[in-house]
């Protein structure tokens, strides 16, 4: 792997999580919606940020009389089935406590921010809603109360892998609570595409070998090399993260996120990435969301995909699509070792109509019975360390290995736990101007430096 020469005890165990994306600029709520500014200045709180043990209510709303309203973003795919069967367990498990699960789709997470900040702004807080720990929750400073007594009640502190114990307080508190990880440096591919073009999977050891197996797949087989979605922005900057680590390594990554960014790494990545996009993605990118794309792996008209490994909830949930028969997985090339780390969490409004439902909701969400209700179908694995797998299927049990037996686990960039929303929005501006076709290296190189360090 490369940049391997480091001391052993700046390697990441099970249980370390590994610092370092550097300080990072608090963003008020108005901003959440990823392209806001601030709008008004609000934060969108109440000004109780929960730190004094409170829960941050108000006092007012039906408690636990009232159904709790949950806001998520899954609206089709893995997602719905994921957030179905998610809902159907709490129900079973908590019959006297009302849930109200409200979805609002969108790419990228893009309109349920939207309406949350809305919601907080107006005073109008869901009971809980879906978003991403980290420093991802800077966007809501004071909008936020506590439930460090759901964590002590239920002891997820002893429970939850150290990164989601680090991940999900604010102000020395606990504000979400975790309910799956998902893997980013993932490459998925279709098996009989892959065959076709008699390319070797295990041997794909670098992006370079990556592109010349693209190459391949274009002179062997009439199959698209990678399909990507560029109907939003995310899916490039999260691409471009991936390409990052498996070019230069753990350290320049970690060392971008901390606002040091090497010039010719940050290059480096972005020249590979644009060889990727120029030359071996399908006509039709600029229009494709991520459901088509991964429909193209599913119908065999493209041979590899990258993508978190939601994308092998999407796979799992198509008819006869079988792992190892019909597609496969393998470890973003350069990156063995690694596993690019993100959570799925709930959050806690402090100004919350119903307090004591949204703890149930919460104590539930961190729960043996929630992980694994949900995770199996959305291609993510429990946050806790006492869950068994054998409901997950071998995709899934191999990607808990991954993660136990990982070497650095480094934040991913795009999804909250690597930067903040207001340098992703920067981060995907560059993009957006700069990197959509044509490619231009120069100023996106010099655009993600300048993002990350201010």
């Amino acid at each position: 792997m490369a940049n391997d020469n480091r001391s052993d005890d700046s390697r990441l165990t099970r249980r370390h999580y590994v610092a370092g994306t550097g300080a990072l600029a608090t963003v008020g709520i108005a901003g959440c919606s990823g392209g806001g500014d601030g709008g008004d200045g609000s934060d969108g709180g109440d000004g109780s940020d929960g730190s004094d043990g409170s829960d941050g209510s108000d006092g007012s709303g039906g408690g636990s009389s009232a159904p709790v309203e949950v806001l998520h973003g899954w609206t089709g795919g893995d997602g719905a089935a994921a957030a179905d069967a998610l809902e159907e367990a709490f129900n079973e498990a908590y019959p006297d406590t009302g849930l109200e699960m409200n979805p609002i789709g969108g790419g990228g997470n893009a309109n349920l921010d939207a309406v949350v900040a809305n919601r907080l702004q107006s005073n109008d807080a869901p009971g809980s809603f879906a978003n991403w720990p980290g420093p991802n929750l800077e966007r809501y400073e004071g909008a936020l109360g506590t439930v460090d007594d759901v964590w002590e009640e239920n002891g997820f502190e002893d429970v939850m892998v150290q990164e989601a114990v680090d991940l999900h307080k604010q102000g020395g508190s606990y504000r979400a609570v975790p309910l799956g990880s998902h893997r980013l440096n993932c490459l998925f591919y279709n098996v009989s595409v892959v065959e076709d073009a008699g390319i070797d999977v295990d041997s794909l050891d670098s992006p370079s070998a990556l592109i010349g197996a693209f190459e391949t797949v274009a002179s062997e087989t009439d199959a698209v090399p990678m399909t990507h979605a560029m109907s939003g922005t995310w899916t490039t900057t999260q691409l471009w993260a991936a390409v990052m680590l498996g070019v230069n390594g753990y350290q320049p990554y970690m060392d971008f996120l901390a606002g040091d960014g090497d010039e010719s790494a940050v290059r480096s990545a972005f020249e590979t990435t644009a060889e990727m996009l120029e030359n071996h993605i399908s006509d039709d990118a600029a229009s494709l969301n991520l459901t088509q794309s991964n429909q193209k792996i599913i119908n065999g008209d493209a041979a590899f995909i990258h993508q978190g490994n939601w994308a092998a909830g999407a796979f799992r949930n198509a008819e006869d699509f079988n792992y190892e028969d019909d597609w496969g997985f393998k470890t973003f090339p350069g990156t063995e070792g690694m596993y690019t780390l993100h959570f799925d969490s709930f959050l806690y409004p402090s100004n919350n109509p119903t307090p004591e439902a949204s703890k149930t909701w919460l104590e539930f969400v961190g729960s043996a019975e929630a992980q694994v209700a949900f995770n199996q179908f959305k291609g993510s694995i429990p946050t806790r360390t006492d869950v068994s797998m054998d409901e997950f299927g071998p995709y899934l049990q191999e990607t808990a290995e991954d993660f136990a037996n990982a070497e650095y686990r480094p934040p991913n960039l795009q999804h909250g736990l690597g930067a903040t929303s207001q340098t992703m929005t920067a981060l995907n501006e560059v993009i957006s101007s700069e990197f959509t076709g044509p490619y231009n290296v120069d100023a996106a190189t010099q655009g993600f430096l300048d993002a990350m360090s201010n």
